[in-house]
Parts: structure tokens; C-alpha cells; sequence
């Protein structure tokens, strides 16, 4: 979700307008050969301190000639006007179609020079749209780029992550200013093996020149289905930075990056950061960008993507999205801020003065203003309905989650479901508000709970997991005979998961809150022969002997026991 320009970026997150909301979001990109079961899979959290976390879904529809389709900003639901509809729609849950193909998105927000006010598409209308009208990630790119060509692109700078069954790539863009339809961007396929991500800052530098054959322009957009096509671009990318005079080089020395939307230290600490650390799970090297991603070193950075030590499953992507830098300097448990038992966030504003010095809270991938995220996990060898599968979670990452939503669906749970509650409206059965119950009571008491409520996530996801790979059989049998009975098995099933995740984590607030309330530790014990009642085993277990010096530092001698 948004994140403005880096200048900005500080100010909005220290306390920002309705009209101006911040928001900062993470993807990862897993290719076919970088996954063990040789599916593709993208990340997403949606993360903002206003927005709600549901589950959209909007069913396949045929549509008459001539039906315009409204469209509003999807930050703000602000109107900004109408296009035609196309003659058919395709099912959507999430930010995953009936035929696989997945998008997310983060946004850089780049010059605000480029914001074009009479652009139509923003930048969540454009996802939707797409993927109600594309079936694969080629697809998805030449609609992105007919959609701002046709009607204008009326967001900020964004990064997508775009993938189906057998490819990824990630897409940068950018508009081209007041009353100049259309936007310019880069999309790179995502070399087989390797993994991606971006998080809120563009991170496409150099890309080959169009060659006709591995790389082309917009203007050649009918190439795009060819399999030896690894880049795309808009034919006046480097245009468009040169006429603004933000560019004067050789083409080929053109970093879209760096002309639209310059790094600076903010973008390095608060963004790049996020990316650094998802890779740093996952492959050994990346110490070596450490200093980069602390913004110390601006001058060393990543690569656009990196290759993992092993070949990655589904659980150790789940894990990529549960990162607050541990083990790493700027683990977020380990510095006062994080209270005397470990808490995993920090309170906004994230930066500010102390005598006249400016510091900062990290900004993590696990953050407590996350409204949804999930993994949307692509498999080419089952059928599509069959094959997609989006692990859907609502609230902080490293605290949820993750629930099986087959892209087939034709119908959500109603604890997910878009409608049951909002931003200000509390339901005692929506997710969103479940599970921040949970993450509201852990923040303050995460080391003393978190084994709790771990087992009960990895008990609920495991099981998850395991039933998947029999219920893909029993799905993919059926498909054969009857496709729409298999459809209905997998809605069916779906929808129980749903279900099952918020009756199980309404329990686990229960069972939390009765044991740990009041900074107690309280334990049934059985009731002895002869008893009525016997009350339960209570330990306190206080504060840590590091925590006690932050305390005696604090206050000296006023706490001191006089003999």
C-alpha cells in the first residue's frame, strides 16, 4: 500500500491526515525452481493503520455490451470515474483469480511532480480490474499498460508483484505528470531460482535495452506472450526522465530507480530494510548488505534478486513475512522500547527528538497496523481452480494465521467476509478483530505468552498444510468428472477453514487471558480429596534482572530498600 516519497515518508509516519493515509506494505516473489514443490508463490501485507482487514471476492460474471464499471480509489473509495466493462469477468478472492494469477503491491510514491489528478486507474483498481480481466501474469502486464494508456493513472509510483503457475515478475510505475495520460514503467521476469521483493521503494535500477527478442517496448506489446521475452517496458521510459531533465546518459546506464524515486536514507532503514531481511532467512549472504540496509551505505546495494541457500517450502515463506530483524542489530526485542518481555512493534510516531536529535523505531515486515496479508501459492500441474491456493491472513503476521483460500471459490467465510464489521465498527465474530484481540493482549506480554500461542498458530497451520495435500486429490479427481462439484468441494472447504481459524483463535484469547492476566502466570491444579475448590498454581515471574537495571537506573535511590 502507499508509501509517499521518501521526504515524506518521516513526516506521514509521525502522524498523517485522513486524506493522507500512510501505508507500507511488503512482497516476496518465490519463482517455480526456488520453491520445493515447484509452485510460485507471492507475499503480501497490506498494512495501514485505517484499513480493514477482509477477505474481497467478486464472483466470474458475463456482462452486457455498452455496461460501464465505476471506479473508485481504492485507499479512499474517492469516485474518479467510469470504463467499460469487459464482456466477461473472472472470479477473484483476494488478490488471486480463478486462474492462478496473483498481484500485490507496495508503494514508493517517487517525484509527486509525476501525479496526474485526471488519471482514472489508481493503483488498487488497476489489481482488480486486472485480475478480473487477465489470466496470466504476461496478461496482467499489457492490461497495466492499456488500462493508464487508455484512462490515465491517477496514483503515485508502485511496485507490483505479478505471478500465475509458471512465472513471476515484478513491475515498477510511475505517471508522467499533469494532463499527460499514461504512466512509464519496467516489468522483469524473475530468473528461474531466484527469489524477490520489494517493499515500498522501486527497486529496478538498470534493465536491458529492447532487443525485439528478450526485451521489447510497450509499443510491441503483441510480443509479450513470447517465453523468451524477460523485459518490458514503456517506450518512453528514459523519454520522459530525459524531456524532465533528471537524466542526460547513455540509455543503457538509465536506472528507473534512481531518476524516479532517488534513495535516500529513509528509503534504505524503513523500506529496503524489510527486503534485506525477508532474504537474509533465506540465504547466508546477504551480511554483506547489512550496512546498506541500516541506510549507512547507500552505495552497496542488494541485487534485484537473490538465489536461496535451499530450495524454499511454503512454511519458510510464511516465515519471511514474520520478521521483525531477529537476530539481526536491529532485532526489535532487544532495545527498552521493547518493554520489559520482548514486545515485537513499537508505538507511532516512528521517528522523533530527543534534545535536538532525531531517532527512530525499525519498521518491520511483522507490524500492528497490518489489515491483511497472505501467500498465494500457484501450482501448474493441478487444475486451476485446484492449483491456486491463497494463505490468507488477517492483522500482524508474525501473529496470525495463515488459512486456505482455494482461488476456485465461489464463496467466503463469513468471519473474512468484506461487510462483517470495519475500521470502527467492532463484530465479535469478524477475524480483524479476533485476532487483534489476541495482538493487543500479546504486545505487552509477548515473552511470557508467545510459546501459548505459537503451538496453537503452528497446530492450526500444520494441520492446514497436511489436509491441503489430500484435499488437492480428492478436488482434482473430482474436477475430472464434474468441474463444478469440485468447485463446490473446495468452497465448501474453504469455508470451514475459515471458520475454524476464528473459533479456534476466540478460544485461544480466552485461554490467554485468563492465564496471564494481571502479570500473573496462573495454572489449573486438580482439587484435592476433601476440598471444594482448590485455587490455582500462580507464579509471578516479575521482570528480568536487565530490565530491574533499566528500572534502578531510572529512579536511583527512590526505590532503594533502607535497611
Amino acid at each position: 500500500m502507499k508509501k509517499t516519497t521518501a521526504l515524506l515518508l518521516v513526516i506521514l509516519l509521525t502522524g498523517f491526515l485522513p486524506e493522507q493515509i500512510t501505508n507500507a506494505c511488503t512482497n516476496f516473489i518465490i519463482t517455480k525452481g526456488a520453491s520445493k514443490d515447484g509452485s510460485v508463490m507471492i507475499t503480501y501485507s497490506a498494512d495501514s493503520h485505517v484499513l480493514y482487514g477482509e477477505l474481497y471476492y467478486r464472483p466470474a460474471k458475463d456482462w452486457p455490451k455498452g455496461v460501464m464499471v465505476d471506479v473508485y480509489e481504492w485507499d479512499t473509495g474517492k469516485y474518479l470515474g467510469k470504463i467499460p466493462q469487459k464482456a466477461h469477468t473472472y472470479s477473484v478472492v483476494g488478490n488471486m483469480n480463478q486462474h492462478q494469477l496473483s498481484i500485490g503491491e507496495t508503494t514508493f510514491g517517487g517525484r509527486a511532480e509525476l501525479a496526474d489528478s485526471t488519471g482514472i486507474i489508481d493503483y488498487g483498481s488497476m489489481i482488480y480490474m486486472t485480475l478480473q480481466r487477465a489470466k496470466n501474469a504476461r496478461e496482467a502486464i499489457a492490461t497495466f499498460s492499456q488500462l493508464v494508456s487508455e484512462f490515465g493513472y491517477a496514483s503515485s509510483g508502485e511496485s507490483f508483484s505479478i505471478a500465475d503457475a509458471n512465472e513471476a515478475w515484478i513491475m515498477e510505475l510511475i505517471g508522467k505528470g499533469p494532463g499527460n495520460k499514461g504512466a512509464v514503467w519496467v516489468a522483469r521476469r524473475i530468473p528461474d531460482g531466484y527469489i524477490s521483493g520489494h517493499a515500498n521503494h522501486p527497486r529496478i535500477t538498470t534493465f536491458p535495452l529492447a532487443d525485439g527478442k528478450k526485451s521489447i517496448t510497450s509499443k510491441q506489446l503483441d510480443r509479450i506472450n513470447n517465453p523468451e521475452v524477460e523485459t518490458v517496458y514503456a517506450y518512453d521510459a528514459i523519454e520522459v526522465a530525459r524531456k524532465s531533465g533528471w537524466f542526460k546518459g547513455q540509455d543503457k546506464d538509465f536506472s528507473f530507480s534512481d531518476v524516479y524515486a532517488p534513495l535516500d536514507f529513509s528509503g534504505a532503514r524503513f523500506c529496503e530494510a524489510r527486503v534485506w531481511s525477508g532474504f537474509n532467512a533465506v540465504n547466508s549472504q546477504m551480511g554483506q548488505y547489512l550496512d546498506y540496509a541500516m541506510g549507512k551505505d547507500l552505495n552497496n546495494r542488494m541485487p534485484l534478486w537473490v538465489k536461496p541457500d535451499n530450495k524454499v517450502a511454503l512454511k519458510d515463506v510464511m516465515g519471511m513475512m514474520r520478521n521483525f530483524y531477529q537476530g539481526t542489530p536491529m532485532d526489535m526485542t532487544k532495545d527498552v522500547g521493547a518493554g520489559p518481555f520482548g514486545s515485537t512493534v513499537r508505538w507511532r510516531p516512528m521517528t522523533w527528538t530527543v534534545d535536538g536529535v532525531s531517532y527512530l523505531h525499525e519498521r518491520a515486515i511483522s507490524t500492528q497496523q497490518t489489515g491483511f496479508s497472505f501467500v498465494a501459492q500457484s501450482r501448474s500441474w493441478l487444475p486451476d481452480p485446484v492449483g491456486g491456493i491463497l494463505w490468507f491472513g488477517v492483522d500482524d503476521t508474525y501473529y496470525t494465521v495463515y488459512t486456505p483460500m482455494y482461488c476456485g471459490i465461489t464463496k467466503v467465510p463469513e468471519p473474512f467476509a468484506a461487510g462483517n464489521g470495519d475500521m470502527m465498527t467492532f463484530s465479535e465474530n469478524a477475524a480483524f478483530w479476533v485476532f487483534n484481540q489476541v495482538t493487543n493482549f500479546a504486545y505487552s506480554r509477548t515473552s511470557l505468552l508467545i510459546n501459548d500461542l505459537q503451538k496453537k498458530q503452528s497446530e492450526l497451520e500444520d494441520g492446514f498444510i497436511a489436509e491441503t495435500a489430500g484435499i488437492d486429490k480428492s478436488a482434482e479427481a473430482l474436477y475430472k468428472k464434474n468441474p463444478a462439484e469440485a468447485v463446490s468441494f473446495l468452497s465448501d472447504y474453504s469455508v470451514k477453514s475459515g471458520n475454524k481459524t476464528v473459533a479456534e483463535w476466540q478460544d485461544l484469547y480466552k485461554f490467554l487471558f485468563t492465564k496471564y492476566m494481571d502479570g500473573n502466570v496462573k495454572e489449573k491444579r486438580a482439587v484435592p480429596h476433601g476440598y471444594k475448590y482448590y485455587t490455582p498454581k500462580v507464579t509471578q515471574p516479575g521482570y528480568s534482572e536487565e530490565w530491574n537495571r533499566v528500572i534502578v537506573k531510572s529512579a536511583g535511590d527512590k526505590l532503594k530498600v533502607i535497611e
